[in-house]
């Protein structure tokens, strides 16, 4: 094997690995989600424990994936294609770390409950939060089929998701204005929900890396949104 041919070789297994590492920190992403997810419709004090702790790994991922990236484009001068498949997995990979973040705050925000849900209100989180963890999925397999028909579902779905939100928010509102003695509760519930909401956004951002990795352009005009979300939420 000539020098050339190793060096090549050499290259497309590191790029290998970085996409590998992506990809394992998406599922890591989609387990922390469900899990938050069940913990909050559920109460379930255990999952919400479990994505506390297992935020630390996510993270791990992020700091690897950074020094990967770093390699790469000191040593291999990436160009072209290449460059952005480095790029994109740079940008990706702090999406992926903030849904890691919000997951663990979903949970955090569960161990404060104080009062189970009411069906309503469950109901609600659980449709904008089904819908979210569908975009996540659908995203990290766009990344995988390196799709971009796929990346642009998701950015179009986006609305649906602020929509979905703005709806368990008058849900939450209905909540607290039937329990004005549980305040806590109610803000806690405000938070949840928009986390879940900026899953989505997240989910959004890596289907605008996608196209451009895979199209090498930006998708054009403005990302669809829904009504203005009431509050801002967790960052």
């Amino acid at each position: 094997m000539s020098e050339a041919t190793h060096t090549v070789k050499s290259y497309e297994e590191e790029l290998q690995s970085l996409n590998k590492n992506i990809i394992k920190m998406g599922v890591s992403c989609e387990e922390a989600l469900g899990k938050a997810i069940i913990a909050i419709t559920t109460r379930d004090s255990e999952n919400a424990e479990t994505v506390i702790k297992n935020d630390e790994k996510i993270d791990k991922f992020e700091t690897l994936i950074e020094q990967q990236v770093v390699n790469l484009i000191a040593l291999r001068q990436p160009m072209a294609v290449d460059l952005r498949e480095t790029v994109t997995a740079l940008k990706i990979s702090s999406d992926l770390e903030r849904i890691g973040d919000l997951a663990k705050n979903i949970s955090k925000r569960t161990l404060l409950l104080n009062e189970n849900l009411p069906k309503n209100l469950v109901d609600a989180l659980v449709r904008v939060s089904t819908n979210v963890q569908k975009q996540l999925k659908s995203v990290l397999d766009a990344y995988l089929d390196r799709s971009s028909s796929m990346a642009v579902n998701v950015w179009e779905n986006d609305e649906q998701i602020d929509e979905l939100t703005n709806l368990c928010m008058q849900e939450v509102i209905k909540y607290l204005k039937e329990h004005e003695s549980n305040l806590d509760d109610g803000t806690h519930l405000l938070f949840v929900t928009k986390n879940i909401e900026r899953i989505g956004d997240h989910s959004t951002n890596i289907a605008e890396q996608i196209y451009y990795l895979v199209e090498g352009e930006y998708l054009e005009g403005d990302r669809p949104k829904g009504t203005e979300p009431i509050v801002t939420g967790e960052k």
